[in-house]
């Protein structure tokens, strides 16, 4: 009996072992393969060229800063924001940063944007991270945003599995703790970073696009996607939703590596009288290329000077 409880599992493993291997087939660390996700028809890659390799697969992330003048409560605020773009190997089924070297790590544009501004009294902090795979035929596999102010701070989180997955927490009451799935959708965030590896590849015409966590979370609006017009030009991707009475245009440079020189978002500000029509704008200031995790001593600190953030 035990002989045959013992062959069962045997085969059992090795048939689930199995099944992950023909279910999971990789990609390499230049994402020149279809990368597997369930339910989603995936577009076949095409080969990076050598200018994309030498650029983004040099141990090294591309840093720029901005000046940010970020409409809040119907007021406009002085800050900073910097765009934090490098590849990264990432684990498709845990859906984090590789620690490890593997065939089946997925190769991923990783953006981590940030912003800082005061209002009044208290400071903003917003990050939104977005990985998105270089190999440029699928939504991106994660994203998430945390929002932090005195009042409190609250936190998305977007996996894409078979469906978009996505978890929320939050001091607001209605918006405390969720969790619930979406239908795929465009995603406002990895359009970023889409557009740094193709601009011709982002979508235009009328779509459904979800839009960035941040302006959701900060106007408190559904998490859904929403009907938007996209048009792309040699040097800007305009993005308008009539809906929520908010257009965002990103300036970028049409050569490679399609830099992005700022960006304006229109949205209604503030609540109540206060309410109205403004425009949040980013100008670039500087970029550097830097192993940047390996720059944490006080001597480092020279580097911010370089980035106008000190």
């Amino acid at each position: 009996m035990f002989k045959f409880i013992n062959l069962y599992l045997a085969v059992f493993v090795l048939a689930f072992n199995m099944s992950c291997k023909n279910g999971s087939e990789p990609n390499d660390i230049e994402g020149k393969e279809i990368i597997p996700n369930t339910l989603e028809e995936l577009q076949k890659a095409n080969p990076l060229s050598q200018e994309f390799k030498n650029y983004w697969f040099n141990n090294e992330a591309e840093i720029t800063s901005y000046k940010l003048e970020q409409a809040r409560y119907g007021e406009m605020r002085n800050g900073t924001a910097v765009l934090v773009f490098v590849t990264e190997p990432f684990l498709h089924v845990e859906q984090v940063k590789a620690d490890k070297s593997n065939p089946s790590n997925v190769s991923v544009l990783k953006l981590n944007a940030t912003k800082k501004f005061d209002t009044g009294i208290y400071p903003y902090s917003i990050m939104q991270s977005t990985f998105y795979p270089v190999a440029n035929n699928q939504h991106a596999l994660k994203i998430s945003c945390s929002v932090q102010e005195w009042c409190g701070h609250v936190y998305t989180q977007l996996n894409n599995r078979a469906e978009f997955e996505v978890m929320s927490h939050s001091y607001f009451e209605g918006e405390a703790d969720e969790d619930f799935s979406l239908g795929k959708s465009i995603l406002e965030n990895e359009l970023w970073t889409q557009l740094r590896i193709d601009p011709k590849t982002l979508p235009k015409g009328t779509v459904q696009i979800i839009p960035a966590f941040e302006f959701l979370r900060l106007r408190h609006v559904p998490f859904k996607a929403y009907t938007a017009t996209a048009a792309l030009t040699d040097s800007t991707y305009v993005i308008t939703y009539p809906e929520l009475d908010r257009s965002l245009t990103i300036h970028y440079n049409s050569q490679f590596p399609y830099d992005i020189e700022g960006w304006e978002e229109t949205f209604i500000s503030g609540y109540g009288e206060k309410a109205k029509q403004m425009t949040t704008k980013a100008t670039k200031q500087t970029t550097i290329k830097s192993d940047y995790w390996n720059k944490n001593t006080n001597a480092d600190d020279s580097l911010r000077e370089t980035l106008g953030l000190n």
